[in-house]
């Protein structure tokens, strides 16, 4: 039986998924906090159906690319003392969307946070929202912030 053409063996035995421990996010150069959850990188094109007939008289369905669309990211932390993303959606908050919209990358690091493992740069973000943690005092749970993140392109850069 041939080797399938769509599948090189070596890097399929070789690779195994990545382990992700945190990831950090960077605006304009400048680290601004470490996050144990990160969510929605990827994009999206809408699908767009044509009916047409073809040559024989057949009714067929195309289907053609439309709009792109990104997805919002959303990253979530255990509550900390450090306020830069709180800041930051305060630049929004003012109407200072000019000065909160930047560039910035998500790394995905190691276990011992020395190897960036995955990196994704997004273009032109800012912060759509920041939730603080709903806090009980019978529980011992940690108090999770919520940062969503707007912009307009991605890409995987590692």
């Amino acid at each position: 039986m041939p080797a399938n053409p769509y599948i090189d063996d070596h890097k399929s035995k070789a690779a195994d998924p990545l382990v992700g421990f945190i990831f950090k996010l960077d605006l304009s150069g400048k680290t601004t906090g470490y996050f144990t959850e990160c969510s929605g990188l990827g994009s999206e094109t809408q699908v767009i159906e044509h009916n047409v007939v073809d040559g024989s008289g057949h009714e067929i369905i195309r289907k053609l690319p439309g709009r792109l669309k990104w997805g919002d990211v959303t990253l979530k932390r255990g509550i900390t003392d450090d306020l830069d993303i709180w800041k930051w959606r305060d630049e929004v908050v003012l109407g200072n969307i000019d000065t909160a919209r930047v560039h910035a990358t998500i790394s995905m690091l190691d276990r011992t946070y020395s190897k960036t493992i995955a990196e994704w740069t997004l273009k032109f973000c800012w912060p759509s929202k920041v939730t603080g943690p709903a806090l009980k005092s019978d529980s011992n749970e940690f108090g999770v912030e919520e940062l969503i993140i707007v912009h307009e392109g991605l890409a995987r850069t590692k």
